[in-house]
C-alpha cells in the first residue's frame, strides 16, 4: 500500500514522535537514525533531510516532548478554579505517581544533556518554564489569601526537585519506594510549603 503523502510539518512531527519512542526504548546513546527510519518504513536519507544529524534529531525530539508537557501543564493551570486546586492538580499530574508520561525519556535527557549542549538548552528551558508556571500560580494563591508562601520561586524549585528525585527513584530503582509512599511525601511537602494541613489538601477533592 502506498504511503500517504505528508506535508513537511506532518512528516517532521511523525519523525519526532518515532524518535521519542526509540529514545525511550533504547536510550539516547544507543538510538540510531536507522532505528527511527525503520519504525516508519522510510529511508535514513529522509530522516537526515529533515534533521541532518542524530544530535539535531534528538534535541528536536526532546523540544517536541517538552512543548507537549508544557501544553498540558498550561491546560491544568488555566482551569477556572482556585489556585490551590490548580496547583495540586498540576503537582499530582507531574508527579511520578501521576498521569504525566515520559519520565524515562526525561531521565535519559538529563543524562545526555551533560554532554550535549543543544539538549542541555532544551532541558534547561523546560525546567525554567515549569518552575515559572508553578511560581505564578503560587503567587496567585497568596494574593487570593488561599495559603501562605513567602517565596513562590523557591517553593517551585523545592517542589520540582522533590518530584524529579522521586521520578528517578521510581523509574530507575523499582521497589525502592512505593508509589503510595511517594504520593504521601508529595502531599506532605505541598502542604508544608503552603502552611496548610494535609487534610486541607484532601478536602479540595470533595
Amino acid at each position: 500500500m502506498a504511503r500517504v503523502r505528508l506535508s513537511v510539518a506532518e512528516r517532521r512531527e511523525e519523525l519526532l514522535r518515532a524518535a521519542i519512542g526509540q529514545i525511550e526504548a533504547r536510550g539516547v546513546a544507543a538510538v540510531r537514525i536507522a532505528d527511527v527510519a525503520s519504525v516508519l518504513g522510510v529511508s535514513n536519507a529522509l530522516v537526515l533531510y529533515h534533521f541532518s544529524t542524530k544530535e539535531k534529531l534528538v534535541a528536536a525530539a526532546f523540544a517536541y516532548a517538552a512543548e507537549d508537557d508544557l501544553a498540558q501543564l498550561n491546560k491544568i493551570l488555566g482551569r477556572r478554579t482556585t489556585a490551590l486546586r490548580r496547583l495540586r492538580s498540576a503537582v499530582r499530574w507531574y508527579a511520578p505517581t501521576g498521569q504525566a508520561k515520559g519520565w524515562r525519556l526525561w531521565i535519559e535527557g538529563w543524562a545526555a544533556a551533560l554532554r550535549e549542549p543543544a539538549l542541555q538548552e532544551v532541558t534547561r528551558d523546560l525546567d525554567k518554564r515549569w518552575k515559572a508556571a508553578l511560581a505564578e500560580v503560587l503567587a496567585e494563591g497568596v494574593a487570593a489569601g488561599e495559603f501562605r508562601c513567602p517565596d513562590p520561586s523557591a517553593t517551585a524549585l523545592r517542589l520540582t526537585a522533590l518530584l524529579d528525585g522521586l521520578a528517578v527513584q521510581l523509574t530507575s530503582y523499582p521497589g525502592g519506594v512505593s508509589r503510595a509512599r511517594a504520593q504521601e511525601w508529595v502531599e506532605e511537602a505541598l502542604a508544608r510549603e503552603l502552611g496548610l494541613r494535609t487534610d486541607t489538601l484532601s478536602a479540595q477533592e470533595r
